[in-house]
C-alpha cells in the first residue's frame, strides 16, 4: 500500500489491525491492542477512527482510490467492460489475504456495504436514469462472485472470471 506522509499513522493502524487479525479473533481485539501494535496512543487512534470497523472502511477507500479514478472511463464496448472488471478482480486478488481475514471474522458485510456505496455513487453520476436497484445488482454480483472466488483462493484466471461477469450483464444490440 502506498501512503502519503500525512497518512502514515493510518497506515500503521491498518497494518496493526490486520496483523492482529492473523493472531486473534476480531471480537477479542480492542482499540488498545490496535493502538499498541501500531505504536500510537488510544487518543491517536480515535483522532483518525471512531471504531475498529472504520479502520477496515479506510482500508477499502485507500486501496480503491486509484481504481475509482480509472472507473471514470466510459466504456464504449464489451472489451472495455472486460478491461474494467479485469482491473477490479486483479486488485481484489492482490488483496486477497486481508479479505480472507475479513471473511474469517464474518465482516464481509463491510465489503458489500462498501461496494453498494461505490456503485450507488457511480450510477448517480454516470447513469442517473437507471433504476434504483441496478447499483445493488452490480454490487451484489461482484460481491458474491468475489467471495466464491476467494473460497477457491482466487485460482481461476482473472481474465476468465472477468469475461464471465461481463457476459452476465452485457447485452449487445
Amino acid at each position: 500500500m502506498d501512503y502519503a506522509p500525512e497518512e502514515y499513522t493510518r497506515f500503521y493502524i491498518v497494518t496493526a489491525l490486520f496483523k492482529l487479525m492473523h493472531e486473534y479473533e476480531y471480537e477479542k481485539i480492542g482499540v488498545t491492542d490496535i493502538a499498541a501494535k501500531a505504536g500510537v496512543g488510544r487518543a491517536t487512534f480515535y483522532r483518525y477512527f471512531k471504531r475498529k470497523e472504520d479502520v477496515i472502511l479506510y482500508y477499502f477507500e485507500h486501496n480503491t482510490k486509484g481504481f475509482l479514478y480509472e472507473m471514470r472511463l466510459y466504456p464504449r464496448c464489451k472489451a472495455d467492460y472486460v478491461e474494467i472488471v479485469t482491473r477490479v478482480l486483479s486488485l481484489f486478488k492482490q488483496q486477497k489475504e486481508p479479505f480472507k481475514l475479513l471473511r474469517k471474522a464474518r465482516l464481509e458485510y463491510l465489503y458489500l456495504d462498501y461496494l453498494n456505496g461505490c456503485f450507488i455513487e457511480k450510477f448517480k453520476s454516470d447513469e442517473p436514469s437507471s433504476g434504483k436497484y441496478q447499483p445493488y445488482l452490480y454490487a451484489g454480483m461482484l460481491f458474491n462472485v468475489s467471495m466464491a472466488w476467494l473460497e477457491e483462493d482466487c485460482a481461476e484466471p482473472v481474465e476468465t472470471l472477468a469475461q464471465t461477469l461481463v457476459e452476465a450483464i452485457y447485452f449487445e444490440n
